[in-house]
């Protein structure tokens, strides 16, 4: 007698969904962490404007995006018969959550300063523009969410995850291993016990999550070492913060900031088109950890989310994040995106994410986007083709401009005046050497993506779609989308450029166009591989 399977309905916590919590918890805590230092340290906004104003509704995106994805991930784990579907992590979109912090919502607060408001007026006309820039975002991220399956089948694995590798690598990588070895004592530990319990599956003399236990040696380190007079220049303790109870209702301020956003629309509208880009390459790369969402789907779920989080408040957009496979790798199933989710937005609420955000110290959150790096990197290779390897690689490069372009561009580091001397400044041979950084860095996932299209079509003897890949890129960079010559990365018409910036805009095209016709020209030739 055969007995027909049955499907046992998925857990809603495992033991790796504590992991997970942790860990999807610590990344928004840490994004936040930073938006909170840029606006509130570098520029002034007053602190109680960006925590009871601005994170209420960035929390809420964040909870409505998490609580969809876990749906999502119960709905094919009781399609598939699987136990082991991990859900898509949703979050703050690093780097352009640090984008709008150094290059919209900062300026913006000093130039509504300059026109005569005051502190409070400027800050809330300066949330008023973070609504509308997301609901903006939002509803450009709604739209082209129903084009995500066609790209993803039209373009090369290695495009797809090596664009987003060299993000991890650099962005989710190098920039919070800065902050983490800011305090080397207390950020180094973290970081190799995070190492010890998640890549060496290292034990622990207690039974407690790893990502727990590492917080917690962390935090005593700082504060222990801080109290004791060992701890690194500029140690205090925060004051005490108020729970208070501040829910994020939809309200129509979002209209007020709406006519402010114009000026930084070129900037807003290349931030959400590569979370749109960033959706379809984290969608690939779960479905190369076994997990097949409809990539139309996720991209939908997150534009919803940033828009809502628009509507009521929020300045940062939402993203589905890239350490899925890092997650499922730690044994999380669906669990730790509704954990993280209500924990977020609930703390959100509460006022409990933001005293978090100014008690946790730096150096023990942005370990764990260290490792979400390094996981994402190395998935890139393992998932790719051992021929397209050299794409993966070539991919990566865009990144690292753009991470130096985000050192740079900080007023902290280089004034804005001097930042554009720089840029403008002459050298013996060539473009300026910081113009062309910043060029190649703007529009940084989209280049990749298409220089590793280019190449996957090349190592496959195809010239002539190479050829073309190369001549959409020269096309993409006459306006600005890839290679912008605006040192902010915004977009405009090839007309209207003038001097050093429509030299430059040229000459990035004029190479696109010069490659194409050398590899159409290659193509004609019979027997064309060579170097076997």
């Amino acid at each position: 007698m055969t007995q027909t399977p049955t499907h046992r309905t998925p857990r809603w916590i495992v033991p790796g969904d504590i992991n997970g919590f942790f860990g999807l918890v610590v990344d928004n805590l840490s994004i936040l962490g930073f938006i909170a230092m840029a606006l509130v340290g570098l520029f002034g906004v007053p602190a109680d404007i960006v925590f009871t104003r601005m994170f209420p509704g960035t929390a809420l995106g964040v909870l409505l995006g998490n609580l969809a994805y876990t749906w999502m991930a119960r709905r094919l784990a009781a399609r598939s018969g699987r136990d082991d579907v991990t859900a898509m992590p949703l979050g703050l979109d690093a780097p352009t959550s640090i984008g709008m912090a150094l290059l919209v919502l900062g300026p913006a607060f000093l130039a509504f300063k300059a026109d005569g408001l005051d502190e409070r007026a400027a800050a809330i006309a300066t949330w008023q523009l973070g609504m509308a820039s997301l609901v903006v975002m939002g509803v450009l991220k709604t739209v082209l969410s129903f084009a995500g399956d066609w790209i993803t089948r039209t373009l090369p694995r290695a495009a797809l995850l090596g664009s987003i590798g060299g993000a991890a690598l650099a962005l989710l990588g190098f920039l919070p291993l800065v902050e983490t070895l800011r305090n080397p004592v207390v950020g180094l530990v973290t970081l190799g016990l995070l190492l010890y319990v998640l890549v060496a599956k290292g034990r622990l003399p207690v039974r407690v999550p790893g990502v727990l236990f590492a917080f917690v040696v962390g935090t005593t380190l700082y504060y222990g070492l801080g109290l004791a007079g060992l701890g690194t220049p500029g140690f205090a303790v925060p004051d005490p913060v108020p729970l208070v109870f501040v829910p994020p209702w939809p309200n129509l301020g979002f209209l007020e900031g709406l006519p402010h956003t114009v000026p930084y629309l070129p900037l807003l509208l290349p931030f959400g088109l590569l979370m749109v880009v960033g959706g379809i390459n984290v969608s690939e790369s779960a479905r190369a950890a076994g997990d097949d969402y409809r990539t139309r789907d996720v991209l939908l779920v997150e534009a919803l989310a940033t828009l809502v989080a628009g509507v009521c408040g929020g300045v940062a957009q939402t993203t589905p994040y890239i350490g899925q496979p890092a997650y499922k790798q730690m044994g999380a199933r669906s669990g730790y995106t509704l954990l993280a989710g209500l924990f977020v937005g609930i703390g959100g609420v509460l006022g409990l994410v933001a005293g978090l955000v100014q008690w946790l110290p730096l150096a023990v959150l942005a370990p764990i986007i260290v490792y979400v790096g390094i996981g994402i990197t190395v998935q890139a290779f393992r998932s790719t083709s051992e021929h397209h390897a050299p794409a993966v690689v070539l991919a990566f490069l865009p990144s690292l401009a753009y991470l130096l372009v985000i050192k740079l561009g900080n007023p902290a580091w280089i004034a804005p005046e001097h930042f554009t001397a720089l840029y403008a400044q002459t050298g013996s041979h060539g473009l300026p050497e910081l113009a062309t950084l910043t060029t190649l860095g703007n529009g940084f996932i989209i280049t990749a993506m298409l220089w590793a299209t280019a190449l996957v079509a090349m190592i496959e003897g195809r010239l002539r779609a190479a050829a073309l890949v190369l001549l959409l890129a020269g096309a993409l960079t006459l306006f600005g989308v890839i290679h912008s010559v605006d040192p902010r990365g915004g977009v405009y018409l090839p007309w209207a450029l003038e001097g050093l910036r429509q030299v430059i805009a040229w000459q990035f095209a004029g190479a696109y166009a010069a490659l194409a016709v050398v590899l159409g020209g290659l193509s004609l030739q019979a027997g064309r591989r060579t170097g076997d």
